[in-house]
């Protein structure tokens, strides 16, 4: 903003100089014109450097205040894209509405059909340790191999913080303790009951009880791992307070599942989790919702009561959890934010309804390589061949991944479905050499570059496939990641930071406000093809080893 006053006061100063030395050699009226185009023209500069101040200070002030998440732009000098925007949907009740320009969607084949086979047989679970971020790599497991178990009963606790349990998802028997390199516990591995059997949980006051008595609760009863907080992306801490709450109600990934068809006959338990969030924060529970899509979202988010609604317009990640934050009250080193995944909101709103740990999950299978994309209704850690069986069309080699296919994990038949996942893609493995590469744009591909003319077809939906179409190249300055992350922040200059250990940029970049999801679609259009959120993750972890 300095040099914006300076330059227009050196003009002032020029054209004041020039104008008078002007009038200086001309005579009579003609030196008035001179002394009236100078007093205009110092008037029209003054007015200009008052305004472009003033637009400053406005941005300035509704940045820090938080309100321009409110609204789409503030600024005296609005642009003409803002000028002819649609207006908001009538669903919205022309409450504010937050516009994000950056990002990109990537429409994909292979979206899940709103049916749920509840059917199918799925017999074997496991819950993994390195699903939580923080994690000690031996954590204590309770219960022996050939052991007995119900539904919520504890399996391990991390030996580092053992009043947070980690439980069971289904009744029936303990068959093997997997272990990974260093004697570290891979997998957990449990034989599922025909007939799931509850451990059952006293009845809970949520209005008559302390927020400690609360916490206690939630810890006993193997619901505490949901809470995730942001910065990290951590397990919650139970000594914590959270500055505020965050749940997203809808996903933007590639094929992600709607969440509108899963809250479906839900809606009470989803409402309960809400009342239980608001007993924990000594701020508020945002809820962000879709203004985006042709029709509304479910009545269980748009009637949802004590929390506060806000609006989100924009292509992927406009979903994520960590971009919405950012726009409503973001964190830092000090200040802190849980969040809260939907279906693991149901599994708390159940908890406190009927006294047991209920956690059934609804998962979209998805993607171009399936027979059937669909719905299954299992519970968490299921064993991706139960889930894929009889499935997979079988004509190409094929990738099976855990979440989505920007950040997700690669799978085998023999693995289980990640913790937090309620997705799994499949899609064609891609192991070709491409002559020529990009200089022969002929197959069409998911791609930001202009190369291709994708921006002529807006809905056009492509069958990917895992090939790169390039290997690692030099980390150069592109600004292709700075199009599509609608957050303040340079992430290119941050993962730079990273790679050298600077950890005082790392913090003035924004660290703390990233985790691996929110940098998963710079990593997709990366020209020198670098792993992005490796590269966050070991920067995140090299600030908690700092403290």
């Amino acid at each position: 903003m300095k040099n914006g006053i300076i330059k227009p006061a050196f003009l002032i100063f020029f054209l004041m100089t020039t104008l008078t030395a002007t009038a200086q050699t001309s005579g009579g009226s003609s030196s008035n014109y001179f002394t009236y185009a100078l007093i205009a023209v110092t008037a029209l500069i003054l007015i200009g450097v008052v305004l472009r101040v003033s637009d400053n200070l406005l941005r300035i002030e509704a940045q820090q205040v938080g309100v321009n998440a409110k609204g789409r732009d503030f600024s005296i000098f609005p642009r003409i894209g803002n000028l002819f925007q649609s207006t908001s949907p009538a669903y919205t009740n022309n409450e504010p509405i937050t516009f994000l320009r950056k990002g990109h969607d990537i429409l994909l084949e292979g979206e899940a059909k709103q049916i749920i086979d509840e059917e199918s047989q799925r017999n074997t679970f496991a819950i993994q340790p390195q699903n939580f971020f923080g994690m000690s790599p031996i954590p204590k497991v309770v219960p022996e191999v050939g052991a007995s178990i119900k539904a919520g009963d504890v399996l391990f606790f991390d030996k580092k913080r053992p009043d947070i349990k980690y439980v069971s998802p289904v009744s029936g028997e303990i068959i093997d303790v997997k272990r990974g390199a260093k004697r570290s516990i891979a997998e957990i591995i449990i034989l599922k009951d025909k007939e799931i059997q509850y451990r059952s949980f006293d009845s809970f006051d949520i209005e008559g009880a302390s927020r400690e008595e609360l916490v206690n609760y939630l810890l006993e009863s193997g619901v505490w791992p949901f809470f995730r907080q942001r910065p990290y992306n951590l397990v919650a801490e139970q000594s914590d307070v959270p500055a505020n709450i965050f749940v997203s109600t809808f996903d933007s990934a590639p094929l992600a599942p709607d969440l509108n068809f899963v809250v479906q006959g839900k809606e009470a338990a989803f409402q309960k989790g809400l009342d239980v969030l608001g007993k924990l924060t000594s701020g508020k529970v945002y809820l962000g919702l879709n203004a985006r899509a042709k029709g509304a979202p479910s009545p269980a988010f748009t009637r949802a009561t004590g929390v506060e609604k806000r609006w989100f317009n924009g292509p992927h990640p406009s979903g994520n959890v960590g971009i919405q934050i950012h726009h409503i009250a973001p964190v830092d080193g000090n200040r802190k934010a849980w969040t809260v995944n939907v279906q693991d909101l149901i599994t708390i709103g159940t908890l406190f309804m009927e006294g047991k740990y209920d956690a059934s999950r609804v998962i979209a299978l998805t993607g171009a390589e399936l027979s059937e994309p669909k719905y299954v209704q299992t519970y968490i850690g299921a064993s991706i061949g139960d889930l894929l069986k009889n499935n997979i069309s079988g004509e190409n080699a094929s990738r099976i991944i855990s979440g989505d296919v920007l950040s997700g994990k690669q799978k085998t038949t023999d693995g289980f479905l990640d913790y937090f996942d309620d997705q799994v893609t499949v899609v064609k493995e891609g192991d070709y050499y491409e002559m020529f590469g990009w200089l022969l744009p002929i197959a069409p591909r998911p791609s930001i570059s202009k190369t291709f003319p994708n921006f002529l077809y807006p809905k056009y939906k492509f069958t990917p496939d895992t090939n790169t179409h390039g290997e690692k190249r030099a980390f150069v300055v592109t600004g292709q990641y700075e199009k599509v992350l609608p957050m303040d922040i340079f992430p290119q200059h941050l993962m730079k930071s990273i790679i050298v250990n600077d950890f005082e940029r790392m913090e003035g970049l924004g660290i703390y406000e990233l985790v691996e999801e929110d940098v998963a679609l710079c990593e997709f259009v990366c020209t020198s093809k670098q792993p992005l959120q490796s590269i966050l993750r070991e920067g995140l972890d090299a600030m908690i080893e700092q403290g």
